[in-house]
């Protein structure tokens, strides 16, 4: 599974990778002002959250182990 890690120290609370994931990763804890990894099992590795980061408070680690799915492996399956 890929992870995010967050560097709370460096974040600003700026919202640019909660709004940047297309993929609904991140949650927003209103009490904190900060993002929150909610389901890193959902990354796609696209890295727009860190791309986008102003402070570089993102490092996306991603899982080289974690299987391709079988589409991008073999293309689109058409009927014969």
């Amino acid at each position: 599974m890929n992870m995010i890690d967050i560097d709370l120290e460096a974040c600003d609370g700026c919202k640019i990778c909660y709004k940047a994931c297309f993929v609904d990763v991140f949650r927003w804890d209103e009490a904190a002002k900060r993002p929150q990894v909610a389901y890193p099992e959902d990354c796609v590795q696209c890295n727009l959250c860190e791309l986008n980061c102003p402070t570089g408070a993102i490092n996306v680690i991603v899982d080289w182990n974690k299987p391709f799915p079988s589409v991008l492996e073999h293309g689109p399956r058409y009927p014969e």
